[in-house]
């Protein structure tokens, strides 16, 4: 298929509406196929031999084309299965989501119709669809109408933007004298995007945390005022709305308090756990969450969206726009009526992720969203109490919201060492029986197990699965060490 018609004039890379259509539906048949699968596909795939693959896989660039099919076959049958199976049901490690459908037609339809999407005089009404969708996050979230936000890549990137807003608003040019404050167990994405801000590693505080795994709002005040007695500004804190390693949520009202009477800049890292403040019942989980300036979203997370699909609001959206307004000559006037992504955001060429947003929010609708959010923190709370009950496991953190951390404990395993080795032992083993993926955390000394529930894809069958081979495994694991 690639031959044809090039091959008849080699400046030409147009293809013919049956070529197209073609293509198009070979496609389609593996994708399908392959979601098809998902629910008996192991949960990490064949690694034996990984690293000669890739060495293998190694190529020139090639001065040729390709027959569409012998692209496809090695990438279906070979490469995507030699993966962690994170569309599948089975994935309740690190933070899984699933990828739906609708976003991947949204993405088709973006790049075919390639419209430029990054000033809003280009295309008007797809940057208004964008817009929408922002809005609805913004609602969910009880922000105010004034509230501008933006999409970016993912977490790590809404944390950048967030820190250079508050940057600029509070410090001005007297960046070095700035500190800003993090849990503990905060996202080390926050680190590394402080460093990118200008915010120096030395001027990054990290606040023990509580028994709960929460900040300790006591120790967060004690820093700030060591800091102001050393002549330094702080400037920004960062609350966590259920953290990666075990799901703890800060006492988010209780820093927004802080941050008030500091006059702080208060971020909320909802990229996790945020998502669930959409759902009325599940708000009380969030207290605090709609006072901060800044939130981080992920709906590659919380909305079941492919990777690639982060979200940031801002309380003041001028805030927003200060830090990312210009002009150039050769860009069209400003106009103030209608949202303008990059007048909020730092890039110009863009892809247009607000498309994969709309679509899914206006097929699903956010009711059948909402019921999907509720039943994951149900279907954890189950899973919690089933696995709490298994002798030999204490449950270090239950669900506060759908993610929960625990270790291996016997008369056999004696010693902290012991029983983390023990613990990664379960991870692995019941990863390997291949129909749920786990994995675990060094939190402090300890080393924890951890099930995370947030694939759309993983309903109750998947959760009896899990806990049937915890209980299996654990009790292997504890004969052993009885031995």
């Amino acid at each position: 298929m690639a031959g044809g018609e090039v091959k008849k004039d080699p400046a030409n890379l147009e293809l013919s509406p049956a070529a197209m259509q073609a293509m198009g539906e070979e496609v389609v048949r593996r994708a399908t196929h392959y979601m098809q699968a998902l629910a008996d596909m192991p949960s990490v795939g064949d690694y034996t031999g990984i690293e000669a693959l890739c060495r293998a896989m190694r190529e020139k660039t090639p001065e040729e084309g390709s027959p569409l099919e012998s692209l496809l076959d090695p990438l279906f049958e070979e490469w995507i299965p030699r993966s962690f199976n994170a569309a599948g049901p089975g994935y309740l490690g690190y933070i899984p989501a699933g990828g739906v459908y609708t976003a991947a037609l949204a993405d088709f339809i973006s790049d075919a119709t390639n419209r430029y999407t990054g000033v809003w005089n280009a295309a008007p009404a797809l940057v208004q669809l964008e817009a929408n969708a922002l809005d609805w996050m913004r609602d969910w979230m009880e922000f105010p109408p004034e509230a501008r936000g933006l999409f970016t890549t993912g977490g790590s990137m809404a944390m950048f933007n967030a820190i250079a807003c508050a940057r600029e608003r509070l410090l001005g040019n007297a960046i070095r004298a700035g500190t800003l404050y993090v849990s503990s167990q905060s996202h080390h994405s926050i680190v590394k995007a402080a460093k990118l801000a200008g915010i120096a590693h030395d001027r990054v505080r990290l606040i023990d945390v509580d028994a709960s795994f929460c900040m300790r709002v006591d120790a967060l005040e004690r820093a700030i005022a060591a800091d102001r007695r050393a002549g330094l500004k702080p400037f920004m804190v960062f609350s966590t709305a259920g953290t990666t390693n075990t799901g703890a949520v800060d006492p988010m009202d209780e820093v927004a308090d802080l941050a008030a009477r500091e006059d702080l800049w208060h971020h909320v890292d909802g990229a996790y756990g945020g998502f669930f403040h959409m759902v009325p019942k599940l708000r009380p989980l969030l207290g605090g969450l709609p006072r901060a300036d800044s939130l981080t979203l992920d709906p590659h997370k919380g909305l079941f969206l492919p990777f690639g699909t982060g979200a940031l609001l801002v309380r003041e959206g001028e805030a927003l726009r200060a830090l990312h307004s210009s002009t150039a000559g050769y860009l069209p006037e400003k106009q103030d009526e209608f949202y303008d992504p990059q007048q909020y955001g730092p890039d110009l060429s863009r892809d247009f992720p607000g498309l994969r947003i709309w679509l899914t929010l206006k097929f699903y609708g956010a009711a059948r969203y909402r019921a999907a959010l509720g039943e994951k923190r149900e279907l954890a709370v189950h899973a919690a109490e089933e696995i709490a009950k298994i002798p030999g496991i204490v449950l270090d953190a239950p669900p506060q919201l759908s993610l929960f951390a625990f270790h291996l404990e016997s008369k056999g395993l004696n010693t902290i060492e012991a029983q983390n080795a023990a613990t990664r032992k379960l991870m692995q083993r019941v990863t390997q029986r291949g129909k749920v993926m786990l994995t675990g955390a060094m939190v402090g000394e300890r080393y924890l197990g951890r099930v995370c529930v947030l694939s759309f894809r993983t309903r109750s069958d998947r959760i009896e699965t899990c806990v049937r081979h915890i209980a299996e495994e654990t009790a292997a694991l504890l004969a052993e060490a009885a031995r």
